[in-house]
């Protein structure tokens, strides 16, 4: 079975390669720096096949799909793993435009270029599709709009993909982690970083506060983050299973925010959310004062 897995450089993408090709599968893995290739390679052996790969770059996509093609040739795609995504978190009011067409760029629309160059390879293989989502494809949090948007329409998208796809039997899966243990939190924090350098005064008296609480509750989920094991358990899960799941919820901390997407009322969800973070919330004092003089 050969499969491709793409941000396969850190993390959760690492950790799925590595386990692929432990388990005796070849394994094409979507790296961006060749010596990250070199890295993996090193860790999992001939069966690990660096590919380097640019999920904005259509040009690169392809060159890619053609490499794989002469590699498996008839046999096709056993799996394909949508894997690469970056997080961008910025209050929607003053992000800069282009970090938010960065972000879907990225994390929406190079999703669908990749499963397009790799769709005829597996159909070949009667392969499969799985998505990494997040559990902030379901509920979101205060800045984390461009993350969650890009989260939310890859739901969408691999629940269009399943049913357009039944024909030729490709099963279509996402998986929707919690905090998991990866780079992607020191990442996601260095270019909060450099977006608050860049926003103006104007910008950081409105939101400063708010960007200062919710830093600190999201350090400290990464604090609780579990390892990445679980999430490479489902995706075995759904590249193999005779029958596998259309969603994958993944850490306890996902599954009780899918509970309360499910269960509670939006306003419901605010308050809770709001409580938990420390969210700056309208000043009661005021709010009361303008009641009496009215």
């Amino acid at each position: 079975m050969s499969v491709v897995v793409t941000g396969a450089s850190t993390g959760i993408g690492a950790a799925c390669a590595l386990d692929c090709a432990s388990r005796g599968m070849t394994v094409f893995a979507g790296v961006r720096d060749p010596r990250a290739g070199e890295a993996l390679v090193a860790k999992g052996g001939p069966s690990l096949i660096p590919l380097l790969l640019d999920v904005t770059d259509e040009s690169v996509i392809a060159q890619s799909a053609g490499m794989v093609q002469r590699v498996v040739g008839e046999a096709g795609l056993g799996g394909l793993v949508n894997n690469a995504g970056i997080v961008v978190g910025s209050p929607l009011e003053v992000i800069p435009l282009s970090q938010l067409r960065t972000q879907l760029e990225i994390n929406v629309i190079g999703q669908i270029a990749v499963t397009q160059a790799f769709l005829p390879l597996l159909r070949l293989g009667h392969g499969r599709i799985v998505n990494m989502g997040s559990i902030a494809g379901r509920g979101t949090i205060p800045l984390l709009g461009p993350y969650s948007a890009s989260k939310y329409a890859l739901e969408a998208l691999t629940d269009v993909l399943r049913m357009e796809l039944q024909p030729w039997g490709i099963q279509v899966s996402i998986i929707e982690p919690g905090a998991i243990a990866t780079p992607i939190w020191e990442k996601s924090g260095k270019a909060a970083q450099e977006l608050e350098a860049l926003a103006g005064d104007e910008a950081k008296a409105l939101y400063g506060e708010a960007v200062s609480r919710v830093r600190e509750a999201v350090a400290q989920s990464a604090e609780r983050a579990i390892s990445p094991d679980a999430v490479v358990r489902a995706v075995h899960h759904a590249l193999t299973a005779a029958r596998p799941k259309t969603r994958y919820l993944v850490g306890n901390d996902a599954k009780l925010r899918a509970w309360m997407v499910k269960w509670l009322p939006d306003r419901m969800q605010d308050i809770l959310l709001t409580l938990a973070l420390n969210y700056p919330r309208k000043d009661s004092a005021r709010s009361s004062k303008r009641v009496e003089t009215g």
